[in-house]
């Protein structure tokens, strides 16, 4: 029971980088669309979305090798280390040599300023600094190193979020005579309102590039080699988790590119499809709760994971994992869709709440993809990360299939009942295929009891409507209370023993 516990503390020291800052940059988006007029805005959201695809691309799964080698009764740790880091390096390296010769070709095809053309060298350096500074801090997962993980961490975004509102807001406003007009000279020594959104890239390549004096002492212990004899059977267990990223990307992404293509025009006569994407976008970000529990989580599992694979009684434990990682992900969802009227408040204007209802549905979906995550430990401790590929791509092919098929009937409810369908069906497919090669005794029951209780409650919150505020959150509050207290019941005696 301490593993577990060890585990819990772990994930708290990793959410808490995570949760804090997807909030703060989340605060960041009214800095920039307030700041920025959207043709200037919508170059920055253009090239960001690229981003997730290459860094996957950058790291090609070698981070998550590099833990199962390293994790080898007879692996030496810091041999493994600087052979993975080498590599990330070199290719590193050459990815952003290709995209910076290749910079001014985008830019003229894209119809951008000699300006603009620097964004994309920028974004070239910010993705090799990330895909290089990610081996270090997977050196300070592997060695358990949680709170220095999460300080640097935060240190990045601190740094990030504050270096765009002194430029963003204070000076600018200074510049502007809005306030203390005396320090006007200064400023615009420092500021220039023309950059623009030169402030963005600008500002995040600094930031990255400051975390490696602040991961001084991993890279200090690393030395340039390359083993071809070492690397080639970890590029042969990382390739497949390329794919499996890749279509992950498409699987959180897609969605929204067809339903602008798919939706039929009129289908929601007060908005055009450009608008419904908007409020579709804004409501996924709701379900971002859940998936920043997850996302924790998973910092913590991955290696934890890896490390009690020789452990005899480690599928019993992954078990008991997979039990209340359901427990906790059933309960933020029932809180969340049970108190929709007050999550929607993040919602600044009223046209986005249109589409809340999205909400219950994406947060299930998230909860569907956090057990698919707790499933993957199958294929990656038996080496056969192929069937991650396959599921990826299948679900890539539900998401896609579902959406053309749902989206001109159910408008963005059909986008986020495909999205249901895929992380459901790719949880049930790993699930069958695990119990064949990697068996592990889930109390599969217990959990979809739980899945469903959640569902049940949910129902009968959204279900019952109460015109008086305080019965009303009392009713919804007492819902989710009542879910705590059946958890209890159940489950107090292994409650008291962790």
């Amino acid at each position: 029971m301490s593993i577990a516990k060890k585990l819990v503390g772990q994930t708290a020291a990793y959410g808490l980088s995570s949760i804090v800052g997807r909030a703060l940059n989340y605060l960041l988006v009214p800095v920039y669309t307030s700041v920025f007029l959207p043709a200037e805005y919508g170059v920055v959201s253009y090239l960001y979305a690229f981003v997730g695809f290459f860094n996957i691309l950058y790291t090609y799964g070698m981070e998550t090798a590099f833990f199962r080698y390293a994790n080898k009764p007879d692996a030496d740790q810091k041999k493994l280390y600087r052979q993975v880091l080498s590599l990330i390096i070199s290719s590193s390296v050459a990815f952003t040599a290709i995209l910076i010769l290749a910079s001014g070709a985008i830019a003229d095809y894209k119809g951008y300023s000699q300006q603009e053309q620097n964004y994309i060298i920028w974004l070239a350096l910010i993705l090799a600094i990330d895909a290089i500074v990610a081996i270090p801090f997977a050196w300070l997962r592997l060695q358990n190193k949680a709170v220095k993980f999460a300080s640097i961490k935060l240190a990045n975004i601190l740094i990030t979020v504050g270096a765009n509102l002194f430029f963003l807001v204070i000076c600018r406003n200074i510049y502007e005579g809005q306030y203390l007009q005396g320090l006007q000279p200064l400023v615009s020594q420092v500021y220039d309102p023309d950059f623009g959104i030169g402030y963005i890239f600008l500002i995040n390549l600094v930031a990255n590039a400051l975390l490696i004096p602040m991961l001084w002492r991993e890279f200090s212990i690393f030395r340039f080699e390359l083993n071809k004899k070492l690397l080639h059977p970890m590029l042969v267990y990382a390739y497949p988790l390329l794919f499996m990223g890749m279509a992950g990307m498409v699987n959180e992404v897609i969605d929204r590119i067809l339903l602008e293509e798919w939706l039929p025009e009129g289908f929601y006569p007060q908005h055009s499809n450009e608008a419904v994407v908007g409020i579709y976008s804004a409501c996924y970000k709701l379900s971002i709760f859940m998936t920043l529990a997850i996302q924790a989580f998973r910092y913590a599992a991955e290696p934890f994971f890896f490390s009690q694979a020789q452990d005899k009684n480690s599928p019993q434990t992954f078990a008991l994992i997979m039990k209340w990682f359901v427990i906790a992900c059933a309960f933020i969802f029932l809180f969340i869709s049970a108190n929709l009227e007050d999550f929607a408040l993040f919602l600044r204007s009223a046209a986005y709440r249109e589409g809340i209802m999205v909400v219950p549905v994406l947060l299930l979906a998230n909860l569907f993809l956090g057990v698919y995550y707790n499933l993957s430990v199958w294929f990656k401790l038996t080496d056969k990360t192929k069937y991650g590929t396959y599921i990826s791509f299948g679900g890539a092919a539900v998401t896609i299939l579902f959406n053309l098929l749902l989206i001109p009937v159910l408008g963005y409810m059909g986008s986020a009942i495909a999205t249901l369908i895929c992380y459901a069906s790719m949880a049930a497919v790993s699930y069958v295929l695990g119990q064949r090669h990697y068996p592990i005794p889930y109390p599969t029951k217990t959990i979809m009891a739980y899945v469903l209780l959640a569902v049940g409650l949910v129902w009968l919150a959204l279900g019952v409507e109460i015109e008086d505020f305080w019965l009303r959150h009392a009713y919804h509050l007492g819902i989710c209370a009542a879910f705590l207290l059946i958890v209890w019941l159940r489950e107090r005696s292994r409650f008291l023993k962790i």
